[in-house]
C-alpha cells in the first residue's frame, strides 16, 4: 500500500512541474519582444505554413509517394490559376522527395514556360550549375 501512495505523490510531483514549467516557457514567449511581430506575419500570410511544411518519412515509400503527387497535383493547380509563386514552391517540395529529380526536371522544362521553369530553378538551392546546363 505504501508503495502505491508514493508512485502517486510522485507522479502528481511531476505533474505540477511539468504545467508550471509549460507556464514559465509561455510567459518566457510571450514576453520576447519579436512574438507580436511574428505572430502578425503568420496571420497576414496564410500561406506561410508552407514554409513549415514536414516532408515524409522518406524510409516510407507510400507516404512519400503520397506526399509527391499531392504536391505536383497542388503546384499544377496553383500555376493553372497564376499563382506562380505558390505553385513553384509545390514543385520544388515534389522534386525534393523525387527519387530521379533530373527526369522530373527536364519533363518540368518541357512543360512549363520558360520563366516559370527559371523561377523554379532558383527556388533549388540544392541544384548543381552542372546539372543545370544538361537541361
Amino acid at each position: 500500500m505504501m508503495g502505491g501512495k508514493s508512485s502517486t505523490i510522485a507522479a502528481g510531483v511531476c505533474g505540477a512541474l511539468f504545467v508550471g514549467y509549460c507556464i514559465y516557457f509561455d510567459k518566457k514567449r510571450r514576453s520576447d519582444p519579436n512574438f507580436k511581430n511574428r505572430l502578425r506575419e503568420r496571420e497576414c500570410c496564410p500561406l506561410c505554413v508552407v514554409e513549415l511544411l514536414q516532408l515524409p518519412d522518406l524510409k516510407d515509400a507510400e507516404a512519400v509517394q503520397k506526399f509527391f503527387l499531392e504536391e505536383i497535383q497542388l503546384g499544377e493547380e496553383l500555376l493553372a490559376q497564376g499563382d506562380y509563386e505558390n505553385g513553384i514552391e509545390h514543385l520544388t517540395n515534389a522534386i525534393a522527395v523525387c527519387g530521379q529529380p533530373q527526369q522530373l526536371l527536364q519533363v518540368l522544362q518541357q512543360t512549363l514556360p520558360p520563366p516559370v521553369f527559371q523561377m523554379l530553378l532558383t527556388k533549388l538551392p540544392t541544384i548543381s550549375q552542372s546539372d543545370t546546363d544538361s537541361l
